[in-house]
């Protein structure tokens, strides 16, 4: 059984508070092993091949998600989508179907606003990727709610995935991997700030990979408890000085949005 597996399997078993204090630790020690990628990899700066720049010479790309991981999360949405509105930002929420019910007249408030709505996964464990059978028996269910809410966009749950298998769904858009992360729990580096395509085995369809490029919120201020943006500004300055792709995920699960005291929300 690989660590991955093991881990999901005990994780039920673990209390919340005990699970951040040990990612809290694991995550100290590897951000000082990985001091020369993270939070930037110069590495992920080189342009792609056969680059022709943005649409209109556009000197970078800016793009946001929101991945509603809870029920707790999606009870957040609509705050977080006015505060989006008036940024004048407009995003993708990305929803977890099985583990709470997305009733049709909410997605449609979103939609009718400007945003896209995603798909993050079946469940938020991530656990469909762990095996070729557990694809392949949750794929028919995936491909449901992709068709019965007319969306094209999917994010990897704890970024856990499997790329060559994300092109056998009908989508065109996907999040599953990061330029430079070493605090998720399998490691999909991809060493690049530009989106790139990829391909399914025939090389005849395939889906746009959107890596992302900025720290998460919740990596950021709850597991490594960070108490200023200043991560996020230096790391947006270099990815616009450099031309690429800054694409950030805020979960609105964990924004302070009111007074109340909770260890696992940030202001």
């Amino acid at each position: 059984m690989s660590l991955i597996n093991l881990y999901y399997s005990l994780k039920p078993l673990i209390p919340r508070s005990a699970q951040i204090q040990t990612r809290r630790r694991v995550a100290q020690l590897r951000r000082k092993r990985n001091l020369d990628i993270w939070p930037i990899s110069e590495k992920a700066g080189a342009l792609p091949k056969d680059w022709n720049g943005w649409p209109h010479n556009k000197k970078f790309a800016l793009a946001i998600i929101h991945d509603v991981d809870t029920i707790q999360g999606m009870a957040n949405c609509l705050k977080l989508m006015e505060l989006d509105i008036q940024l004048g930002v407009k995003a993708s929420f990305n929803f977890v179907p099985e583990d709470y019910w997305v009733p049709p007249w909410f997605r449609q408030i979103i939609i009718e606003n400007g945003f896209e709505v995603g798909l993050h996964g079946l469940t938020h464990d991530g656990r469909i990727f762990l095996s070729r059978k557990k694809f392949d028996k949750s794929h028919k269910k995936i491909q449901s709610y992709l068709l019965d809410w007319q969306i094209t966009g999917f994010v990897a749950p704890s970024m856990i995935c499997n790329q060559k298998w994300l092109t056998e769904l009908e989508i065109e858009w996907a999040c599953s991997s990061f330029d430079t992360d070493p605090f998720e729990p399998q490691r999909q580096d991809v060493h690049t700030i530009f989106p790139f395509f990829v391909n399914d085995q025939n090389n005849q369809s395939g889906y746009v990979e959107l890596p992302y490029t900025l720290p998460q919120d919740h990596c950021l201020y709850i597991i490594l408890k960070e108490r200023t943006n200043q991560i996020w500004k230096k790391k947006l300055d270099w990815i616009a000085a450099t031309g690429g792709m800054a694409l950030l995920n805020i979960h609105p699960d964990y924004i302070l949005f009111d007074d109340e005291k909770n260890k696992e929300k940030y202001p």
